[in-house]
């Protein structure tokens, strides 16, 4: 309801497909890079990849099942969603206290 993505899908898109926003990938990879550029972020977790990544994570850690999760991120395979649960460092600490909380 926030983003009318109903009235999105009914549209037609010339073979381009529905999208939400009325920008390309490449152009929303810039606007993430610049905020996170703002912010002082830095490193690979500064991209929409990390931060995509990070998402999944959180989601993860905060006891999100994987497979609402696979539905959240469009995994096709949950074997692909997986991969966040497979947390090191901080985030497996945190997955294991989790545990016996």
């Amino acid at each position: 309801m926030v983003h009318d993505i109903r009235t999105t899908q009914k549209r037609r898109d010339r073979g381009r497909g529905v999208h939400l926003w009325a920008f390309a990938r490449n152009t929303a990879w810039r606007h993430v890079c610049a905020v996170m550029e703002a912010a002082k972020i830095k490193g690979p977790h500064a991209t929409p990849k990390g931060l995509r990544h990070g998402y999944g994570v959180k989601a993860v850690i905060t006891g999100v099942p994987l497979n609402t999760l696979q539905q959240l991120l469009g995994h096709a395979q949950l074997s692909t969603t997986a991969i966040y649960a497979d947390a090191m460092g901080p985030e497996k600490r945190q997955l294991v206290e989790k545990m016996w909380a």
